[in-house]
């Protein structure tokens, strides 16, 4: 897919933003999922929720699909609208590698067109619904957060608990905000 700069430059800067937020010595870094089947989690996801980071801002229908490859890597493409939800369309491609193979909770992510050996991107799962139904991602300094669904919406009560707990867990979940998706 080639990629129109003109309206991705929001998605374009997210490998240089990850990195510097993935930089420094984590004091208190998040707990991962103990273990995430990538069969089971590659497919598209919604954005529900994340912390405010300037590459998104103004993206609305923001969406994350993985696709495991035959070297073990995950091919990901992340989608968003700018402005509203029928807005002109931002993408950024990119490539994650599993870096924990015991647990496949903790990758790196690269992305195009950026050369691979720059900007790796701390990309931690932290949390994986039971049935793969949602999840959570961060880094080790917790500074990105993101909850994902399978569905454009998520059960508010469901929603709720995943706050509650990463709250639980020592994240600023005042900082949160929703990410507008279509309706189902």
């Amino acid at each position: 897919m080639n990629m129109d700069f003109r309206n991705s430059r929001s998605l374009a800067v997210l490998p240089v933003v990850l990195a510097v937020f993935s930089v420094g010595c984590p004091s208190n870094p998040p707990e991962t999922a103990a273990f995430v089947d990538l069969e089971r989690y590659v497919g598209k996801w919604y954005e529900i929720a994340r912390f405010p980071v300037f590459f998104e801002n103004g993206l609305t229908g923001v969406t994350a699909e993985y696709a495991l490859q035959s070297d073990g890597t995950v091919r990901l493409t992340n989608r968003g609208m700018r402005g509203a939800l029928d807005g002109p369309e931002s993408t950024i491609q990119g490539v994650a590698k599993v870096v924990d193979t015991e647990t496949n909770s903790k990758l790196s992510v690269r992305f195009d067109p950026f050369p691979v050996s720059l900007f790796p991107a701390d990309y931690w799962i932290i949390e994986v619904g039971q049935d793969y139904e949602y999840a959570v991602v961060s880094n080790p300094t917790r500074s990105i957060l993101w909850i994902l669904s399978r569905t454009p919406q998520m059960d508010q009560t469901l929603y709720d608990d995943v706050v509650e707990h990463l709250g639980a867990e020592g994240f600023d979940t005042a900082k949160l905000e929703l990410t507008p998706q279509p309706a189902e």
